[in-house]
Order: structure tokens, then C-alpha cells, then sequence
């Protein structure tokens, strides 16, 4: 299992990569556009895909930080990098719609002269530079919420110059100067649509929530068909980073299990139970008498 993840951290890094190498290209090419044609919109969407720059290189540094082993204080290693990941481009997402929200109504309400021919050429390259990154990041693994934050900063920015590049479009043949205002909205709801969905989901891995997929009545209730389980007490399942759960709880058995040496089996029991019902791999369960519980502090059910 170990050797599929480094796999698929080593192919997601390189699709990441390819991914920035596209972005900057593109906004280098769309700075000396700006200065050229003195064009303020053009240079602030420059900064905008410098943000994607970042986003892009951060989720490339977290995948590296995540596949160093477990030591010292670390127990789980750095998997975790990756959620961090995950959130700060949910959160950046959502500063940048706010900031495009404000400036697209203000242009809305005072539409300023927009260059119709330079915004079309460089809209209509930023379209097949996004798509062509979108494209590339698809193929990695967006179960990993550090990579699928990156794909909707990516996939957000290649709507955007496709709204960008209807709004120059309109402007050049009607002379509209609001299109390109109304275009930013729609692509400001896409944007903050991208970035609850990673807020959320990174918010319910580090807050340690159960993991939506996992029903914890039906672990609960295959853990009580066991034989000698009396009950289960101080059930926490959790996820330490995408596709890896961990589980722990209290086990209450009879005393025949210890009495008679049913415990190893019945560990064995409970494995391939939550392996093979919930895919859950990191487990600890302790075993113990129906007395033991009066002696333990802050149990739940």
C-alpha cells in the first residue's frame, strides 16, 4: 500500500508541476502584455495567477513534506500536510472571489474603458493554457484533497478567461462595457462554490469529524456481532489525511475471552472486519472486562 501512495505522489507531483510551469509562462507573457498596452486589468489578473503559482507550488511541497516517514513527535509523519494544503487554497480561493465580487461591482457600477483587442488575445490564451493545465491535473489522483484544491484553483481560472473572453468579445462587436463585470460575477460564484467544498472537507479532517463515507451505527453494530463483545464504548474514527482512516475503541468482552485465549482471534476477527467493511487500516482496539469502564474517566458510548 505504502509503494501505490509514493506512485501516486510521485505522478501527482509531476502533473503539478507541468500544471506551473504553464502558469507562469502564461502570466509572464501576460505581464509584458499589461505593461505594454498599459492595461491595469490585465496586470491584476497577472497577480491573480501568481496566486495560482503559489497554490500550485505549495500543493507540490506538500505532497514531498507528506512522504517523509513517521519519527520522533511525528507519529503519523506529515500526512497532514497535504489537508493544510487543501485548506489554504480554499481559503485563498475565497479571498480572491471576494476581492473580484468588490472590484466587478464596482466596475458594474462605473464600467472604466477596457482594451477589446488585447483582452481577447490574452483571454483566448489563457483559455487553452488553463484548459491545456486542467487537462494535465485531471489525470492526477483528486481524491487527495491537496490535489483537488489545486485543479479547482486551475479549473476556476480557465471559466474565468472563458467568461473573460465572451466579455471581449461582446465589448468589441457592442461596445458593452459591463460584460466584462458581469462575466466576473459568475465567475465569482464558481469560486466560492470550489472553496466551501475544500473548507469543508479539509474542516471535517482537522477537526477530526468521522469520515462522511463511514456509517458509525454499522461499525458499531458489526464490532457487537463478534463473539464474547459484550460492548463498545469510546469509538473515534478519524481521518489522517485523504484515503488513510484510523480507528480506535474500548472492546468489552467476557471473561471466557481472556479466560480461554480468544483474544488473539477475536483481534483477528475485528480486523478483517474493519478492513474489510470500511477500509479502515490504522486501528486500535482495546480489549477489556465489563468492570474495567468504572475505572476509566471520560468514556462515551
Amino acid at each position: 500500500m505504502g509503494l501505490q501512495h509514493g506512485v501516486a505522489r510521485g505522478a501527482d507531483s509531476r502533473y503539478l508541476a507541468v500544471a506551473l510551469v504553464l502558469i507562469l509562462a502564461f502570466m509572464i507573457v501576460e505581464v509584458v502584455v499589461a505593461v505594454a498596452v498599459g492595461s491595469v486589468a490585465l496586470l491584476a489578473d497577472a497577480g491573480h495567477m501568481l496566486t495560482d503559482a503559489g497554490a500550485l507550488a505549495g500543493s507540490i511541497w506538500a505532497i514531498r513534506l507528506a512522504a517523509r516517514p513517521a519519527r520522533g513527535h511525528w507519529t503519523f509523519g506529515f500526512q497532514r500536510a497535504e489537508i493544510l494544503s487543501a485548506a489554504i487554497n480554499g481559503a485563498t480561493l475565497l479571498v480572491v472571489a471576494l476581492l473580484v465580487f468588490y472590484e466587478s461591482v464596482r466596475r458594474l457600477a462605473n464600467p472604466p474603458p477596457v482594451p477589446g483587442g488585447p483582452l481577447v488575445a490574452i483571454a483566448a490564451l489563457g483559455v487553452v493554457v488553463n484548459v491545456g493545465a486542467t487537462w494535465v491535473l485531471a489525470k492526477a489522483n483528486r481524491t487527495s484533497l491537496n490535489v483537488e484544491g489545486a485543479f479547482q484553483h486551475i479549473l476556476t481560472d480557465a471559466v474565468a478567461f472563458i467568461a473573460t473572453l465572451i466579455a471581449g468579445v461582446v465589448l468589441l462587436t457592442t461596445g458593452y462595457r459591463r460584460a466584462d463585470g458581469i462575466a466576473s460575477l459568475l465567475v465569482v460564484a464558481l469560486m466560492l462554490r470550489a472553496a466551501w467544498g475544500l473548507l469543508r472537507d479539509s474542516g471535517r479532517v482537522l477537526l477530526e469529524a468521522a469520515p462522511a463515507s463511514v456509517d458509525l451505527t454499522r461499525v458499531l453494530q458489526h464490532l457487537k456481532e463478534s463473539e464474547h463483545v459484550l460492548g463498545v464504548h469510546d469509538l473515534h474514527i478519524w481521518t489522517v489525511t485523504s484515503g488513510t482512516q484510523a480507528l480506535s475503541a474500548h472492546v468489552v468482552v467476557d471473561d471466557s475471552c481472556f479466560l480461554g485465549g480468544h483474544a488473539p482471534q477475536l483481534l483477528d476477527e475485528i480486523q478483517a472486519c474493519l478492513v474489510g467493511h470500511f477500509d479502515v487500516e490504522h486501528w486500535t482496539v482495546q480489549l477489556e472486562t465489563r468492570g474495567h469502564a468504572a475505572h476509566e474517566l471520560g468514556t462515551h458510548q
